[in-house]
């Protein structure tokens, strides 16, 4: 079991590359293999951190490592959770500055926009529809303050599951608008195509993954509510972005969402 000193150390290890701009070592020397738990108890610490400085609010949650295939480029096989913040969110088509993500990289998902508390230990899935007001198409723009990359399980819960920024479309529909299952997705990067997938890479489906999320943020005492931003998972690879590159995504039913980053 790892000790409280060593999440400590391990929360002020990922802070410090917070605040400095400046990626370090994983934490997996600090935290026992496989105790995803105290990646979470470092996770809150730091989540503690930003809302007792009142420069930052909760916006809504992710999910994150929901794909199979973005599974296998991070070697790990269970999704995560992460807190999102106002001040991450982009307008579409907004420049990204570069300091604004470290070592970012790209994934095209499905917004969903919380209507009505999600609270409880047994939600269930007609709770959550009920719950949802309606849904985007988004870019999340994943980054890390582990250099190069360099995680695990461990080391992306305990980095807020590589939270970064987002950036949210303009098109709201409802949930009975499109099938979250079977919509394919297509990003593109530079007008090139670089990311193709479906709602069905998502657990099965983007609401799936989000019933996970509602009953683990509900056990966790962050229980969604109204308001609150639900990004349910990558529905494709992620890709690395460089300056001056624009992603745009394409949802079928749901619509598109750019994001573009400033040159250097």
């Amino acid at each position: 079991m790892t000790s409280e000193a060593s999440i400590q150390k391990a929360a002020d290890r990922i802070w410090q590359a917070w605040q400095s701009g400046v990626s370090g070592a994983p934490v997996r020397d600090l935290i026992d293999e496989g105790d995803v738990a105290a990646a979470y108890a470092v996770q809150e610490i730091n989540t503690n951190r930003w809302l007792e400085g009142d420069e930052r609010v909760l916006s809504g949650r992710k999910i994150g490592l929901t794909s199979v295939a973005v599974q296998k480029q991070l070697g790990v096989d269970q999704p995560d959770y992460g807190m999102l913040f106002a001040d991450m969110e982009y307008m579409d088509g907004e420049e990204i500055p570069l300091s604004a993500v470290q070592q970012p990289k790209v994934e095209a998902e499905i917004a969903y926009v919380v209507s009505a508390p999600l609270t409880g230990k047994h939600l269930t899935m007609v709770e959550l529809i009920g719950s949802i007001g309606y849904a985007l198409p988004a870019l999340e723009i994943v980054g890390s303050r582990v250099k190069d990359w360099d995680i695990r399980i461990t080391d992306t819960v305990a980095d807020n599951a590589s939270s970064g920024v987002y950036v949210l479309g303009q098109t709201p529909k409802g949930l009975s608008d499109f099938d979250p299952r079977l919509c394919g997705m297509v990003m593109t990067k530079n007008n090139e195509p670089v990311s193709v997938g479906a709602g069905a890479a998502c657990m099965g489906s983007p609401l799936n993954a989000s019933l996970w999320l509602a009953r683990t943020m509900a056990a966790a005492g962050r229980p969604l509510g109204p308001g609150d931003v639900i990004l349910s998972g990558a529905l494709g690879p992620f890709v690395t972005a460089a300056p001056g590159d624009v992603f745009e995504a394409r949802i079928n039913g749901l619509g598109s969402v750019r994001a573009a980053f400033a040159k250097e």
